[in-house]
């Protein structure tokens, strides 16, 4: 399952919110977006977890969660149209 994370800390990186979603599984990808001009985090990013129940056990523990000092969202992904 796709998981989409927002309001992210500038500062974190993609080891930082994989580590954060491998307490509920296995963590296939963590990636924070970042802006190409500056290289900068846009705050937001995406993890990708195999098992589909163990995801949205991380979605419901993280979502409106305290992490690095923000409190984030954390939802299941849906594809771009």
């Amino acid at each position: 399952m796709n998981i989409f994370v927002a309001r992210l800390n500038y500062r974190t990186d993609g080891e930082a919110l994989g580590k954060l979603f491998s307490r509920f599984g296995e963590v296939t990808s963590a990636k924070v977006i970042m802006d190409r001009e500056t290289g900068r985090s846009k705050g937001y990013g995406f993890v990708e977890m195999p098992n589909d129940a163990e995801a949205l056990i991380a979605i419901e523990e993280l979502n409106e969660s305290n992490f690095d000092g923000r409190d984030i969202l954390v939802k299941k992904s849906t594809p771009k149209r």
